[in-house]
């Protein structure tokens, strides 16, 4: 156990990302048979991983801990295939290859926190559908009146506290809000750990990474999976306090000329009992102006 832990944290980015999911994949999916005897740890072992992608098995092992940094992407895409991985995590794959081979300097800048008058303008005139500005950490930035309503509590959170995936994992009222919570914490996690493919050492990322995982032993273990699969688009139910069950569809789009910042726009269709609770949620504020102020930080 204790070898295991020590090899986990050890390696790169890239290697820790090709163990975990070597894990993930049973033998019995790539059509190799599974063999007598208990197997050690799950998943495939390195030698059989190694032989699917058609590299030596001395190469793969010198990869996952870290002592090869030069993948070919020729390679990877082997790896990938082998692995049975989405396009998402294909893509997660490469950037962190890339990272490995050219060993790029992380880029220690924080992004800008700042919305637009533009974007201010499409949130007002979005309503009374929920929207929130989120930035690549998923920091919320600014709302509209539902967009802040539809987070349980969250209002009474500082505002350069409230971040959608310290919500989740933190607020007491997140678990109630959303049936479907361990969804919810996973695709949290699997955009934060999409960005540490890329910029893992980003100070705004590593500041919430640890956070959490001091925090959360449900982040911690999620953390370490290394999934890095991600929905821009869907539906989601919520369990809110002041009008019942509420599923809505939303859009998550990203802002042309801003640093990572998205929209995430929440709709139901007009006459539906969803549509009359978002006009609910969007009218119970009627001190708009004093929303404003507390919504946009600047």
């Amino acid at each position: 156990m204790a070898r295991e832990q020590q090899e986990r944290n050890s390696g790169t980015e890239l290697g820790r990302f090709l163990r975990a999911r070597r894990t993930e994949v049973s033998p019995e999916e790539v059509g190799l048979k599974a063999g007598p005897g208990m197997r050690r740890t799950p998943g495939l072992r390195r030698e059989e991983l190694a032989t699917l992608a058609g590299v030596s098995i001395d190469y793969y092992a010198r990869l996952e801990r870290g002592r090869e940094s030069h993948p070919s992407p020729a390679v990877l895409d082997a790896l990938a295939h082998a692995l049975r991985l989405g396009e998402t995590e294909h893509k997660h794959l490469h950037d962190l290859g890339l990272r490995a081979a050219r060993r790029l300097s992380p880029n220690q800048s924080v992004p800008s926190r700042s919305v637009d008058p533009g974007t201010d303008f499409l949130l007002e005139h979005l309503r009374p559908f929920p929207a929130r500005v989120l930035s690549r950490t998923m920091d919320l930035l600014a709302c509209n009146p539902g967009g802040l309503r539809t987070l349980t509590g969250i209002e009474r959170w500082p505002v350069e506290q409230r971040n959608i995936a310290r919500y989740v994992f933190l607020h007491p009222m997140a678990r109630e809000l959303f049936p479907d919570w361990e969804v919810m914490t996973r695709g949290c996690v699997a955009r934060l750990r999409a960005l540490a493919g890329t910029d893992p050492d980003a100070p705004d990322l590593t500041e919430l990474v640890d956070e959490l995982r001091l925090k959360s032993p449900e982040f911690t273990q999620l953390w370490e999976s290394y999934d890095v699969k991600a929905f821009a688009q869907g539906s989601k139910t919520m369990q809110h306090p002041e009008v019942g069950t509420l599923t809505l569809h939303y859009q998550s789009l990203l802002i042309e000329g801003t640093p990572g910042h998205r929209l995430v726009t929440y709709y139901a269709l007009p006459g539906t009992p969803d549509y009359d609770a978002v006009v609910l949620l969007d009218q119970a504020d009627q001190d708009r102006g004093a929303t404003s102020a507390e919504q946009h930080p600047g």
